[in-house]
């Protein structure tokens, strides 16, 4: 099962989910792909080396302003300090449900690794992975994206500004 992100500059990450991993994080993030909740959705925090982070802000040009988008119901963390056996590790282009302190709070937003992240393993809700060359020279580009700081906790906020045109199944 894949899925094709659509950057507004028209590149493109293809992502392979595993449903068999992690059930719930793959059904609630193709829930909001159907429904294009991810359309027009900006990359809000780009920390190097680290992952490139969506699925909760919109920015207007227009009133030079970032929003944050509608609040999704929180799902079930699917990780193994949770209860959950996933094994899928956080290495370079896995992607993973973003959550707050709490084990079950992840919603809308995700992250792509753009390194290793072995201190994630067990703690975040792995689900799937970026599955081709191509996508992974997008990934590195993301990786390198300047931030700013624009106030509000958004401290790692790429800019110029990454905004995803469109994400669906393929």
């Amino acid at each position: 099962m894949k899925v094709r992100l659509v950057l507004e500059n028209e590149d493109v990450i293809n992502i392979e989910l595993y449903p068999e991993v992690a059930p719930i994080s793959v059904a609630n993030f193709l829930k909001l792909v159907d429904e294009k909740y991810y359309d027009g959705i900006v990359f809000h925090r780009i920390i190097k080396d680290f992952m490139a982070q969506a699925g909760g802000y919109k920015f207007s040009e227009k009133e030079m302003t970032i929003t944050m988008t509608e609040e999704k119901p929180a799902i079930k963390g699917e990780f193994k300090s949770n209860g959950v056996d996933n094994k899928l590790k956080h290495v370079l282009g896995v992607i993973s449900m973003a959550r707050t302190m709490v084990k079950d709070s992840a919603s809308s937003q995700f992250f792509i690794c753009t390194k290793a992240s072995p201190h994630l393993d067990g703690e975040y809700a792995a689900f799937g992975k970026v599955c081709d060359a191509e996508s992974l020279v997008v990934l590195d580009k993301l990786n390198n994206a300047k931030t700013v700081n624009v106030g509000g906790g958004l401290t790692d906020f790429p800019y110029p500004i990454v905004r995803i045109k469109t994400i669906e199944r393929i």
